[in-house]
């Protein structure tokens, strides 16, 4: 996506893959890992896969950025390629980054695929991307440390995997509670500390990409909205906005653009 927003409020919520933030005009402030932050021109704004945040204007002019969402298998797949043998997956101990050769891939990268580069110029375009993520980030062993799985992890494992097979039904917690093997509290206070949102915003997060994907297939928005447990079609919009920037019939459209 290549935006400019001034009031736009990003919901706390994370992604399945890597999300870069190019920030080319103004800065936006969002809060990752506990601590505030802020990106300016120039600036890289980079999310490890499943690394919760949110986002707003710092300031009444807003920002305009370049978003691209990369996921974690290509990724492996290109450092496989570059280094002839299966590597660990990079990770960024910081969210923001002044590195200009990183912002720099990253923009070439986006204006490629916005732009109809070809198959083989797409390619190179990710495969320079890649190497500057690795250049900048460190790899995941060097970050045990930092992504040490806190208590009740593997209840929140499992009370994950179950939100994540049941995104169209209206569970309850206490059966979330009894899949994780644990007490609703417990199980709160678990989740929170390994995902960094609630089980609720979790299964909502959950939800809307299962409606994203069933948009991207070509099923209507309403179809898309009653499959994926919404109340109707203008619930799935106002979430939908709230966490992408974008409404369900703006991204039909890029995607069939795409397509």
């Amino acid at each position: 996506m290549y935006a400019h927003f001034k009031r736009h409020v990003y919901h706390r919520h994370s992604h399945d893959g890597y999300s870069f933030g190019v920030t080319e005009d103004g800065a936006q402030s969002f809060r990752c890992r506990g601590g505030g932050h802020t990106s300016v021109t120039g600036m890289v704004m980079a999310f490890n896969p499943d690394d919760p945040h949110d986002g707003h204007a710092a300031d009444a002019l807003g920002f305009t950025y370049r978003i691209i969402q990369i996921g974690p298998a290509l990724v492996a797949s290109v450092l496989a390629d570059i280094t002839g043998r299966p590597a660990p997956l990079p990770l960024f101990a910081e969210p923001v980054h002044n590195d200009r050769l990183l912002a720099a891939r990253l923009t070439a990268l986006h204006r490629g695929l916005l732009g109809g580069a070809s198959a083989l110029h797409r390619s190179e375009l990710l495969t320079a991307a890649v190497g500057a993520m690795t250049r900048r980030a460190a790899a995941g062993e060097a970050l045990s440390s930092m992504r040490a799985a806190p208590a009740g992890a593997v209840a929140a494992a499992r009370a994950r995997e179950f939100l994540d097979a049941r995104a169209g039904q209206d569970v309850t917690a206490a059966q979330v509670a009894i899949a994780a093997g644990c007490s609703r509290f417990a199980l709160h206070r678990a989740f929170t500390a390994a995902y960094g949102m609630t089980p609720a915003d979790y299964q909502r997060q959950v939800r809307l990409r299962h409606a994203r994907g069933l948009i991207a297939a070509g099923r209507s928005i309403g179809d898309a909205a009653a499959e994926s447990g919404f109340a109707d079609q203008s619930h799935l919009t106002r979430w939908f906005s709230r966490y992408y920037g974008t409404t369900p019939g703006g991204f039909r459209a890029a995607a069939a653009s795409a397509a």
